[in-house]
């Protein structure tokens, strides 16, 4: 299927959550498994049942894997922030990101609270609410606004940090050049339904991302975690690298 046509998928999927969220009465813990919120869990069920009946497999974090052996892979995260959505803060998103034998090809990060749309298509760049972005151009960790997840065990260079709890829009923020860089600074706490949409969208704006040890970002398990850093540019990092690594 051809990128675009998957977007249109994706922008399916992403409206269908919007319409459930927009009927939910109770934002609170679903009490299912630790931190699974009511909304987790009625975003999960439409968008599932979008990406399925347009003969995708799924990748989910809230139910897992469905139909695998498909040829387009779309990695989910219904609600990407669910805590913020839960408090009422505007940070929280439905991530999807379509994989195929290469990679990933096409991604959908939607704030569900603003609307606003982070999008890209493998090769064909990267888009903010239809327009072109590119990152900030930041090379000195000095000078970076730091997107934080986790706590940090010390002051990590940067000349501010924001922790914003919604690690799908932050990639896209350093992709836009709203942030600098984005450093997890917690271990092995994210998987691939956190970051690969966001990767993609950094990917395709030219920004660059790294699993702190070195592993392979794209996985297809809901097994495996990483811990994710991402940079405006090369040299910022290596720096953000490095200091993680020493932290």
């Amino acid at each position: 299927m051809p990128g675009g046509r998957l977007l249109e998928v994706l922008d399916e999927a992403a409206r269908a959550v919007r319409r459930v969220l927009d009927g939910l009465d109770d934002w609170g813990l679903a009490g299912t498994r630790p931190g699974q919120y009511h909304s987790d869990l009625v975003a999960d069920a439409a968008a599932v049942e979008v990406l399925v009946g347009h003969g995708m497999g799924v990748l989910s974090e809230e139910s897992g894997l469905h139909y695998p052996d498909r040829e387009v892979l779309v990695v989910l995260d219904p609600v990407d922030g669910s805590t913020n959505a839960s408090r009422g803060i505007p940070w929280f998103a439905t991530s999807l990101c379509a994989l195929d034998g290469a990679g990933p090809l096409a991604a959908l990060v939607v704030n569900q609270a603003t609307g606003t749309r982070w999008e890209a298509v493998r090769g064909e760049g990267a888009r903010r609410d239809g327009d072109v972005i590119g990152p900030s151009g930041c090379s000195e960790m000095a000078e970076a606004v730091v997107g934080l997840s986790g706590l940090p065990p010390r002051h990590l260079g940067w000349r501010q940090f924001r922790a914003l709890g919604a690690a799908a829009l932050d990639l896209c923020a350093v992709a836009g050049g709203m942030l600098d860089a984005f450093i997890d600074c917690s271990v092995d706490a994210h998987g691939p339904w956190d970051y690969l949409g966001g990767l993609l969208v950094c990917r395709e704006a030219g920004a660059v991302v790294a699993d702190l040890d070195g592993r392979e970002l794209v996985v297809r398990t809901p097994l495996i975690r990483r811990t994710v850093v991402a940079a405006a540019t090369p040299p910022l990092l290596a720096q953000a690298l490095a200091a993680r690594s020493a932290g």
